[in-house]
């Protein structure tokens, strides 16, 4: 097994299809431009003063680290320093925790004027900041201060692992002892769709040294877990669940209801197909994703719009993110090879952006999906000469051949 981070070949799987390059690339762009740039009743990408932007939770009225962590992630693949700036600097001034047990954590909710919402961090944010700062790193070089990308990288991650010891007060992200990534600092049960492997692989290599190993051992036991987090019938794993990979029932006074397949849950899998195209590390990846998609194909397929228990029983209530659903199903196809996966491809394909105040998940996942499915969600830091959106090569220092992959084909 070889993932795209060993070949450096990231599958063009509308191409597969039969969608022209051309198309392709229009669709990608028209996607990006329209969540950045587009109408009112279109974009939650704002700019802020002359060198800060937000992503607004258009559902919530808020600004999160998921969105904005995502907003960077997205930028760096579409190759947009200056609003990935602008998005990074609006972190550093608003939500970073400067003292207490929170201290360079950052709060995960803030209203658009800054004002904080909470005064404690989301994992997820976390991790997908320190991907991003990798790639922008890797992309365009670290500059000074906060614009020093791979070093702030390194700050975020080393809080996560080491809070809790001296010098570090607080609670880590991860469980020191399990390597899962927590759904809170403060409660020891998970949230299926934080666990990255294929982030943490990576952060096994670019993260300070002490720690690679940790990093390893956190991708080894997100691959295992989630084995038990999906269903072994229908491939759904619940929004939040325990160490063991059952669905997390308690704390429903709290969090409210969060042991079905509903709005967070939706990411679990297309997190599984990413790291079966980066790293092809696990067979059941494909099993999973097949189970998935046989799932709404033949068993739900008209009811695309439920909300399920992981093990398939349909409840009455209906689906906050429809427009999500039909994304990650696609992107299921990374690691899919079953009857279904063309079929969830193309849906996603004819389906549009989606417009009104719920747009922003629904049109964040649209948007991975879209970049994944197109080859155009590389890691930037393959062992190969890794393609870049059809346009840049990039050459990792110490390769000697000089191969090309564009859109899935090797150029000489």
């Amino acid at each position: 097994m070889a993932g795209a981070y060993e070949t450096g070949v990231y599958r063009n799987i509308f191409k597969e299809c039969g969608y022209s390059e051309e198309e392709i690339e229009k669709r990608v762009k028209e996607t990006f431009e329209t969540i950045f740039y587009g109408s009112e009743e279109e974009r939650f990408y704002h700019e802020a003063g002359a060198d800060m932007g937000y992503m607004e939770d258009t559902g919530n009225h808020d600004v999160r680290t998921e969105g904005m962590s995502y907003g960077m992630m997205v930028c760096v693949q579409m190759n947009r320093k200056q609003e990935f700036d602008r998005l990074w600097k609006w972190v550093r001034t608003y939500m970073y925790i400067e003292d207490g047990p929170g201290k360079n954590y950052f709060v995960w909710s803030c209203a658009v004027d800054g004002t904080r919402n909470a005064d404690g961090p989301a994992p997820d944010g976390e991790e997908y900041f320190a991907m991003a700062l990798f790639f922008a790193s890797k992309r365009w070089g670290d500059g000074e201060g906060i614009f020093n990308y791979s070093s702030e990288a390194r700050a975020i991650l080393r809080e996560c692992v080491h809070k809790g010891e001296p010098g570090h007060p607080g609670e880590p992200m991860w469980n020191p002892e399990n390597h899962l990534i927590k759904f809170v600092t403060s409660f020891e049960f998970s949230d299926p769709s934080y666990h990255l492997p294929h982030f943490y692989e990576l952060f096994a290599l670019w993260a300070d040294p002490c720690d690679h190993e940790f990093w390893k051992k956190a991708a080894d036991a997100s691959r295992k877990y989630l084995h038990t987090a999906c269903h072994f019938r229908t491939g759904l794993s619940a929004e939040y669940a325990d160490y063991d990979g059952t669905p997390h029932a308690q704390h429903q006074e709290i969090f409210g209801r969060h042991d079905w397949y509903y709005s967070d849950a939706y990411r679990t899998i297309a997190n599984i197909g990413m790291d079966h195209l980066w790293f092809d590390a696990d067979p059941w990846q494909t099993e999973n994703a097949n189970k998935l998609q046989q799932f709404y194909c033949e068993e739900q397929a008209e009811h695309w719009d439920g909300v399920f228990l992981t093990d398939g029983t349909r409840l009455e209530e209906k689906a906050l993110h429809p427009t999500a659903i039909i994304a990650v199903n696609a992107q299921a196809s990374l690691a899919a090879d079953g009857p279904y996966a063309e079929e969830c491809v193309r849906r996603f394909w004819n389906t549009p952006l989606r417009t009104g105040e719920r747009r922003y998940y629904d049109n964040f996942l649209y948007l991975f999906a879209m970049l994944a499915l197109s080859g155009n969600y590389p890691d930037l830091y393959g062992n190969k000469i890794i393609y870049f959106a059809g346009r840049f090569p990039i050459v990792s220092p110490g390769v000697q051949h000089r191969e090309f992959c564009y859109n899935g084909v090797i150029l000489s």
